[in-house]
């Protein structure tokens, strides 16, 4: 990483350029990022554009904000951690904290643009009630999943096939659709409810039955919102994000409304994606959205009805100020779409309420295919026995050995951190074994990747431990990254790299694969890469009852348990894995030990079929954590020529 140890003046920003036609265009994540570094007018990053051929991008001009200083750079000349993930990506001044993937990225603009200008709410609002919004890795969360890569994805696919695609929308398309149509609920929200109710009956005793023009808060037949809800709710909307213009709610209901249960209360309608507030999820969506209507406007407009509340949304983000401005500044001419004069849809598409979306199709697999299960865990354990499968572990290659902690600086010492005493030892316990582990599998020249990194306790003592090797570390939070990279700077370390990122953003090679306590599918998620990368894996797992069937991922994991456990049976060993506290009665935390083994074993024998050698072993001593379980994978031997090869690439 010495190409990266040149500090900059300024955070660079890269972004993909794709080629279409042998002409560069800009991806949808592209365009992404452009429209909210517009929309926050953020001017701190140099912006680079990706090229994988020689090109230019004058012909994107129109694309790009003007306020940007942006230049060119072929895939070649990549700084190595940036290389070493998927775009977009932003590299700070130092040169060694990378950060990657979009929801990524976007929430480091957000943060970056505030922290330059505290005064702007709007921004701020951005990131949600509790500055949560797409702060989930997609890999658990369905949503940040949808909005992230399953949406994007999609119109991104129809834009380059459009042919074949408008007799069927996609499917996350329709998840979106009918996601709009729930009601939502948000912080504090009795407030606006009553108010909606209040303006209800202002507007029934203002209307004269006489008139016949029926009830005031019914659905028109378009498929638009009545006048009384929108403007209520979009108000509310608009004036979370302090816009002058727009009046305030009131605060003090009538006795009439006040005595309303809040269970007869009228329930807030989608104004926004993620309910009544514009966030950042409505920026990545709105230039798909935004591409994927006028696609379908120019070449079928009929199928605009099958998604009346998507382009109710897509109005409505319009009218958040500073929108246009920002879509403007990007190339994006935001119109509303027209309905076409009504007429009968084409027999192809009548049916399309009864597509299921990827989330339903998921839970129903979920919860169909198994059978009811009631009993604690020595059922399940028993049935295991019965067919020869019971928890072993391997022993400990190295139970003595110690890092030599009195000799080490004392930044890479636990006791540093805000932690107590008796956690701190503990600490070093844990640390000696993966440390002890990795030492034996290193070799001068690895890479060696510590995922869910935290505040940097395993990456920065294998750096310090491993001067031959790089390390490097990859956390999805960005203050314990931060704090990390403070603390390998005052050790002055110059084999480490920190990267910012979910794990399928990191793309880079690697040897060796550590984890000390990844929660849950973490684990498996690690291994998976490792697996994928061809590289051991040093990993203590943690919070097994946190395990459940993800988007990746389905448990059991192993054939052999498969044919002998039902889902929810494995659950049950997952539960009663996390059984293994101190203050328990020992029994207790024995038979969570063998649940833990059960688990892991399982886990282990999934990785074997990828001609793995696993094994499943007890940290020592054991008293130095409940989640005291390591998996060590080794993979398939490479042949001389493989390893060669593997040595040039990290030189390289």
């Amino acid at each position: 990483m010495k190409d990266t140890e040149v500090k900059q003046e300024h955070p660079s920003l890269y972004l993909e350029v794709s080629s279409e036609s042998g002409e560069p265009r800009l991806p949808l994540h592209t365009s992404i990022v452009l429209f909210l570094l517009s929309y926050c007018e953020c001017k701190t990053f140099k912006v680079f554009l990706v090229f994988k051929k020689p090109a230019s991008c004058e012909s994107l001009r129109s694309q790009l904000p003007a306020s940007l200083s942006v230049s060119d750079i072929q895939v070649e000349g990549l700084p190595q951690l940036v290389k070493a993930c998927r775009l977009p990506a932003v590299l700070d001044e130092t040169g060694r904290l990378c950060r990657a993937g979009l929801a990524v990225v976007l929430r480091h603009i957000i943060n970056t643009t505030i922290e330059a200008d505290p005064t702007r709410k709007d921004v701020l609002a951005l990131l949600g009630f509790k500055k949560t919004c797409l702060k989930a890795c997609a890999e658990v969360s369905k949503w940040t999943r949808l909005c992230e890569i399953g949406i994007p994805s999609a119109v991104e696919e129809h834009l380059q096939n459009p042919q074949n695609q408008y007799l069927q929308l996609p499917l996350s398309i329709l998840t979106l659709e009918r996601r709009l149509a729930e009601p939502v609920k948000v912080h504090n929200d009795d407030k606006i409810r009553r108010q909606k109710l209040k303006e209800q009956r202002q507007s029934e005793k203002s209307e004269s039955p006489k008139g016949g023009r029926g009830k005031p808060d019914a659905e028109p037949e378009s498929g638009q919102p009545s006048p009384v809800r929108d403007g209520l709710e979009l108000r509310a909307a608009l004036a979370k994000l302090s816009v002058d213009s727009v009046p305030a709610l009131t605060t003090r209901e009538n006795s009439e409304i006040r005595k309303v249960k809040t269970t007869d209360l009228p329930p807030l309608e989608h104004v926004f994606a993620e309910g009544l507030y514009f966030t950042l999820t409505d920026v990545v969506l709105l230039p798909c959205i935004h591409q994927y209507l006028c696609s379908l406007q120019a070449h079928a407009a009929s199928a605009l009805r099958w998604v009346p509340r998507l382009l109710r949304w897509y109005g409505r983000v319009q009218e958040v100020p500073g929108v246009l401005r920002a879509a403007e500044a990007c190339g994006l001419h935001l119109s509303v779409p027209q309905l076409p004069p009504t007429s009968s849809l084409p027999e192809e598409t009548a049916a399309e309420d009864n597509v299921a979306s990827p989330l339903e199709q998921e839970e129903g697999q979920e919860t169909t295919t198994q059978l009811p299960f009631v009993g604690g865990p020595r059922p399940t354990m028993t049935k295991l026995k019965e067919s020869g499968i019971e928890a072993v572990f391997a022993p400990h290659p190295c139970p003595a050995w110690t890092l030599p902690w009195d000799a080490l600086p004392e930044a890479i010492n636990p006791t540093e951190g805000k932690m107590s005493n008796i956690r701190a030892v503990r600490k070093m316990q844990q640390l000696n074994n993966l440390v002890a582990v990795v030492t034996d599998l290193a070799r001068p020249g690895y890479t060696v990747v510590d995922f869910c990194s935290g505040t940097g306790h395993v990456g920065i003592v294998l750096a310090h431990t491993l001067p031959d090797c790089q390390v490097i570390l990859i956390e999805n939070k960005e203050e314990s990254l931060v704090r990390a990279q403070s603390r390998g700077a005052e050790l002055g370390l110059k084999n480490i790299g920190f990267i910012q990122a979910n794990l399928d953003y990191f793309t880079g090679p690697f040897h060796i694969g550590v984890a000390l306590h990844a929660c849950g599918i973490a684990t498996d998620m690690v291994m998976e890469h490792c697996i994928q990368t061809g590289a051991s894996f040093v990993i203590s797992p943690c919070c097994y009852g946190f395990i459940q069937n993800a988007v990746k991922f389905t448990f059991p994991k192993s054939k052999k348990f498969q044919d002998t456990l039902t889902y929810k049976e494995h659950m049950i060993l997952c539960r009663f894995a996390d059984q293994t506290a101190v203050q328990l009665p020992p029994d207790r935390r024995l038979i969570g030990k063998q649940c833990m083994g059960l688990v892991d074993l399982d886990r282990s024998w999934a990785a074997e079929t990828h001609g793995y050698s696993v094994r499943v072993m007890t940290m020592e001593p054991e008293s130095c954590s409940p989640k005291n379980n390591m998996l060590v994978g080794r993979p398939p031997q490479k042949s001389g020529q493989e390893a060669a090869d593997g040595q040039a690439l990290v030189r390289n």
